[in-house]
């Protein structure tokens, strides 16, 4: 859990011991490799608890190599972990750097003592000396709440661009698969039944289960379908080995699904899987047989999967705004995931707190001109 540039054990030196002592009576400090099967606890415990805050996480982005990395720091009270964030840390140009903390931090955000106040500020102090350390220019975060909070009595302002997608659909799975399905519009079943009927084949592979070669070999099915389409819906993808990692890492808590038709792959998607929420994260498709409607049954076999697990919600991971119409750039994936039906939530937007001005402003005026 430990960066390139610096490892836990340099940065708790550099801190002053393990722990620091807050006026509130807590602490507040860098979980330890004894304390993470604790930390794993708190996030599967936590309200605001999600997959983004897990430690398999921050391995996943820590992968994607050279500029990544990240630390969990803790709140203790009376040595018990009660609050904490996951924080990764993105490279900038000039041995710069900025923190991201992705859907959270987890912190009692609503208490009626005020302690998500107390814990957070502890959680900033312990970042305020760490970003002098590792000269991080600003602090982004980004937790799942759906209203605003007291960001702007910590100093934060509005973030200038985000990660996370601020509108999405949940569809709820805690019904049987028909209430599943009639909250969908009839083009929706329509189209799982016609992919069914025409006889769309779907395979699933794990990073846990079955052998690293078929793993692989599907992988490279998708990246195939992956290239395709963004060579037509004009945007750009990760690597392969970005999205052989986060099967490898995540284990369990992730799935590739590839459609197929007579024996070729012609769509697949990437869905995660953790606590009571399951979500779609990426989706391709091939530019042939796409009257075949392969996208559609894939969505609900990864529905269908979530169910069985227990979870309650399928998250389809980004919509556009109410109201932004077809010019919107996510219209047309808008359209497709609107036909699941499910209740739109919008989240409250990301924060940012800045730690030195002038390279934060300097930032904006080189992301302003295209250079990064």
């Amino acid at each position: 859990m430990s960066l390139k540039q610096k490892t836990a054990g340099e940065v708790l030196e550099a801190a002053g011991g393990r722990r620091m002592a807050m006026a509130s009576g807590l602490e507040v400090g860098l979980v330890e490799e004894s304390g993470l099967e604790e930390w794993d606890q708190l996030v599967s415990n936590h309200e605001q608890g999600n997959i983004h805050q897990t430690r398999a996480w921050g391995r996943f982005q820590e992968a994607k190599g050279e500029g990544w990395g990240f630390w969990i720091v803790g709140v203790w009270d009376e040595g018990r972990l009660v609050a904490g964030a996951l924080v990764l840390k993105r490279a900038l140009p000039m041995r710069k750097c900025w923190f991201y903390v992705p859907q959270g931090p987890l912190v009692n955000y609503f208490d009626s003592e005020g302690a998500g106040k107390v814990q957070m500020e502890a959680i900033l102090a312990f970042l305020r000396d760490l970003a002098k350390q590792e000269k991080a220019v600003f602090l982004r975060v980004e937790p799942c709440l759906t209203v605003g909070w007291r960001w702007k009595e910590l100093g934060f302002k509005g973030a200038h661009a985000h990660y996370q997608p601020e509108n999405t659909l949940m569809i709820d799975l805690s019904g049987s698969e028909n209430d599943i399905l009639a909250q969908m519009k009839p083009k929706g079943r329509y189209n799982i039944k016609l992919a069914e009927k025409k006889g769309v084949e779907v395979k699933s592979v794990d990073g846990e289960s079955g052998e690293l070669a078929d793993l692989e070999a599907k992988v490279t099915e998708f990246y195939g379908l992956l290239s395709e389409t963004t060579a037509r819906d004009g945007f750009s993808g990760h690597g392969r080995d970005y999205y052989l990692n986060m099967l490898l890492v995540l284990k369990d808590k992730a799935k590739l699904y590839i459609a197929y038709w007579g024996g070729v792959p012609i769509a697949g998607i990437l869905v995660t899987f953790f606590k009571d929420k399951a979500i779609y994260y990426f989706g391709v498709s091939g530019d042939q047989h796409r009257n075949l409607m392969a996208p559609y049954l894939l969505q609900w076999k990864a529905m269908q999967e979530a169910k069985n697990r227990g979870i309650k919600w399928y998250d389809l991971l980004g919509i556009a705004p109410e109201g932004a119409g077809n010019k919107h750039e996510w219209a047309g994936v808008t359209e497709f995931k609107l036909k699941f039906g499910g209740v739109r939530i919008d989240y409250f937007p990301g924060q940012e707190l800045i730690y030195k001005p002038m390279w934060y402003w300097l930032m904006l005026m080189r992301k302003k001109l295209g250079r990064g």
